[in-house]
C-alpha cells in the first residue's frame, strides 16, 4: 500500500483479546451453577429450609454475573472494528468485571443483613438433608473454581512477564471471584451446620454468614478499585513512565515534554507525547525506539523543533 494513502497511516483500534477459551470455560460454570441453583431451591422448598432456598436465589446473582460476563465477551467480539467507539472494545470486559464487582458488594451486603437478622430470630434447621447439599453445592464450585482458574493461567502465560501489574483478564477474574464466593458460603455453611448438628451452636451459622459478608467485601472492592482505575483512564505505573522517557531521552538531545499513557483494554496501552528535539525525526523513528515496549499499541506523536535551532 503507498505510503500516500490514508488507509498507510490509519491507526487500528482493534485491542481486543482472543477470550474464546475464557467464554466457554465462563458458558460451562454458568451451566452448572444454574443446575446447583435450581437443586437448591427444590430442596429448600421440599425439605423446608430456608438456608438452603436462601443460597438457591443467591446463587441466581452468581448466575446472572456469569450472564453479564458471557454478554461481555461477545459485545466485544463481534463490534471490535465498530467507529462508534473511538479506541475499540478492549474496555469491554474490564465494564464486565466492574459490574460482576457490583453485584459482589450487593450480595455481601444481602448475606450480612440476612445473618443479623437470623441472630435475632433464629430459624430452624434440618442438617441433615442441608449439609448434604451444600457438599453438593462445595463440590461443584469446586470444579467450577478448576475451569476458570485454567483459563485464567492461560491468560497469565500471555502476558509480558516484564508487566509488574499483570492486568488480567477482569471479566474472567470477576466469574472467578464469584465461585469463590459460592464456594466459600458453602464451606462456612457446612461448618456452622456440623456444629449445629453435633454441639448446638446454632448461632454459628449467622456469624460464618457476617464473615463471609466481610470476606466477599473486600474482593468486591479490590475488583472495583482495579476495574474502576482502567475504566477511567487512570494513569499507569511510574516504571511504564520511566521505561517509554528512558527510550526517548537515552543518549539523545530529544526531550519529551508531554506524556499520557492510559489502558485501552487490560493489557494494552495507548500513549501521546509532545517531543522537542534540536533535530527534529519523522515520528516513525520515535516509534521505532518504543518498540521494546510490547504494552505500547496505540502512539500519537508530537515532534517539535528546539527552540533557537
Amino acid at each position: 500500500m503507498s505510503t500516500d494513502s490514508p488507509e498507510h497511516w490509519r491507526h487500528s483500534h482493534d485491542f481486543g483479546v482472543d477470550h474464546e477459551r475464557a467464554e466457554k470455560g465462563t458458558t460451562l460454570v454458568m451451566v452448572l451453577t444454574a443446575l446447583m441453583m435450581v437443586i437448591e431451591i427444590i430442596a429448600g422448598s421440599v425439605y423446608g429450609s430456608m438456608a438452603l432456598l436462601a443460597d438457591g436465589w443467591h446463587m441466581a446473582t452468581h448466575v446472572a454475573a456469569f450472564g453479564i460476563a458471557l454478554f461481555a465477551y461477545r459485545y466485544a467480539r463481534t463490534h471490535a472494528d465498530n467507529p462508534r467507539y473511538s479506541f475499540g472494545t478492549g474496555k469491554v470486559s474490564v465494564l464486565g468485571g466492574f459490574a460482576s464487582a457490583i453485584a459482589l458488594a450487593v450480595i455481601a451486603l444481602v448475606m450480612a443483613l440476612e445473618s443479623v437478622l437470623r441472630m435475632l430470630e433464629p430459624q430452624a434447621i434440618h442438617f441433615n438433608e442441608a449439609i448434604a447439599v451444600a457438599v453438593v453445592g462445595l463440590l461443584v464450585n469446586l470444579a467450577s473454581g478448576w475451569i476458570l482458574h485454567s483459563h485464567h493461567d492461560h491468560h497469565d502465560h500471555d502476558d509480558d512477564p516484564h508487566d509488574e501489574h499483570h492486568h488480567h483478564d477482569h471479566n474472567l477474574r470477576a466469574a472467578y471471584l464469584h465461585v469463590l464466593a459460592d464456594a466459600l458460603t458453602s464451606v462456612f455453611a457446612i461448618i456452622a451446620l456440623v456444629a449445629g448438628k453435633y454441639f448446638g451452636w446454632v448461632w454459628l451459622d449467622p456469624v460464618m454468614g457476617l464473615v463471609g459478608a466481610a470476606v466477599i467485601t473486600r474482593w468486591s472492592y479490590g475488583l472495583v478499585r482495579d476495574t474502576g482505575h482502567i475504566l477511567l483512564d487512570g494513569t499507569v505505573d511510574e516504571r511504564t513512565h520511566t521505561a517509554i522517557r528512558a527510550a526517548i531521552e537515552h543518549n539523545s538531545p530529544d526531550r519529551i515534554v508531554d506524556l499520557h499513557v492510559w489502558y485501552v483494554s487490560p493489557r494494552q496501552l495507548s500513549a501521546t507525547l509532545a517531543i522537542v528535539s534540536p533535530a527534529p525525526q519523522p515520528p516513525e523513528h520515535y516509534k521505532h525506539r518504543l518498540a521494546r515496549i510490547p504494552q505500547l499499541s496505540h502512539l500519537i506523536i508530537e515532534v517539535n523543533p528546539k527552540a533557537g535551532e
